[in-house]
């Protein structure tokens, strides 16, 4: 998680949301690492976990990321959960959780929906505060008067 922080912090060099991804090979060899760049690329599907995502595939030249582990800052959305089913992550591994969009157990439960052909175990909590709290300044700083996710 703490790689997963170091790479959060490369997105606020073009004003992008803090949140950082990594893709681990179940072995353990990392496959990919990204952070959120929709500022910067201008586009809304530029989220960390799906650029993470992307780039893990075409490393290991499958869409297929069996046994693969994904760690990310922030608890993933919709679009980046779905994602995660659709990739047969293993396992998911979030810091802070969120609590207006999350969908690995705060808002929905994508990733482990029943009705799913694939579900996803999830290790929450890893260095919450201190992902929460690079969010918290992220936005404290484009809020005035506001620390919220």
């Amino acid at each position: 998680m703490r790689a997963a922080l170091d790479e959060a912090r490369l997105a606020l060099a073009h004003d992008d949301v803090p949140i950082g991804c990594l893709v681990v090979d179940g072995s353990g060899p990392e496959l990919a690492r990204a952070h959120n760049a929709r500022e910067r690329d201008v586009d809304p599907t530029a989220h960390a976990e799906l650029i993470a995502l992307r780039d893990a595939a075409a490393k290991v030249g499958s869409w297929r990321l069996d046994g693969a582990r994904l760690y990310v800052t922030l608890e993933p959305c919709a679009m980046c959960a779905g994602a995660m089913v659709l990739a047969r992550i293993e396992r998911l591994v979030f810091g802070a959780a969120d609590p207006k969009a999350g969908a690995a157990g705060s808002v929905y439960n994508i990733v482990q929906d029943p009705r799913l052909n694939h579900r996803v175990d999830v290790a929450q909590g890893v260095l919450a505060d201190e992902c929460g709290a690079l969010l918290k300044d992220f936005f404290r700083g484009k809020r005035p008067g506001s620390a919220s996710l």
